[in-house]
């Protein structure tokens, strides 16, 4: 029996992301509640996938998320000009009552699960309510990308719910739209050269080809209104 490699993610020069490690795809959905702001996840059809794996990144696959060659075609650049500085080095703090909430805004995906009840920020200053303070983490944790995350402020610790080791290919039928990769569960993720970004449990990568902040999304998605050709989505009025 072939050991399986271990569970990591390559950011090729130019190309598609590899990954190895028998690492788990599925579509993941953003749901919207009464008021239309994004609320659940839901967990769509999953990819038969072996050890290994190409990623699309240029946007441009018609076998979608999986890479076709496009980006060689079309003279793809992606180049990656990501900070390298960790998160707690890039996020604001903002104090609440008993939660600390830490925003890197340049992380953002657009999800919009922090807009929900008011927004996550307001909130954020009446977590002596345990409504408001519940709100809080469950809105920071619901962040595909891992831009919000909270703190205790009395034991100072994160409070994360862990996810599993998967990718989550994003469709926000809210917008109708598709979205980046959900990197869940701590992947390693690292440049062509070898040189590692920060593990963390929740990130998400670029797939329209599109974002100045690769290989992480920065929203350009919603700018290109890109679609992917998995699901169907209702047209907008």
């Amino acid at each position: 029996m072939t050991k399986p490699s271990e569970r990591k993610i390559v950011v090729t020069r130019n190309g598609p992301f590899i990954v190895s490690g028998n690492v788990p795809l599925a579509i993941w959905s953003i749901i919207p509640g009464r008021d239309g702001i994004s609320w659940e996840w839901k967990e769509g059809r999953s990819f038969d996938t072996e050890d290994e794996y190409a990623l699309c990144r240029c946007g441009g696959s018609k076998e979608e998320p999986f890479c076709d060659g496009t980006h060689a075609k079309i003279k793809f650049n992606g180049k990656e000009t990501a900070s390298r500085f960790p998160f707690a080095d890039q996020a604001r703090i903002f104090d609440g009552p008993t939660l600390t909430l830490s925003d890197a805004e340049e992380l953002c995906a657009l999800a919009r699960f922090c807009d929900a009840e008011g927004g996550i920020w307001r909130l954020t200053k009446k977590t002596d309510d345990p409504k408001a303070r519940d709100l809080v983490i469950r809105e920071a944790n619901y962040c595909p990308a891992g831009r919000l995350a909270v703190q205790d402020r009395r034991t100072g610790k994160e409070i994360e719910e862990a996810l599993p080791l998967s990718i989550g290919v994003i469709e926000d039928p809210g917008l109708s739209l598709s979205g980046p990769l959900w990197v869940r569960g701590g992947i390693r993720i690292e440049s062509h050269n070898g040189k590692p970004y920060e593990v963390r449990n929740r990130v998400t990568l670029c797939r329209c080809g599109a974002s100045m902040n690769k290989p992480l999304c920065d929203r350009a998605h919603v700018d290109i209104e890109f679609r992917d050709g998995l699901v169907e989505f209702e047209e907008t009025k």
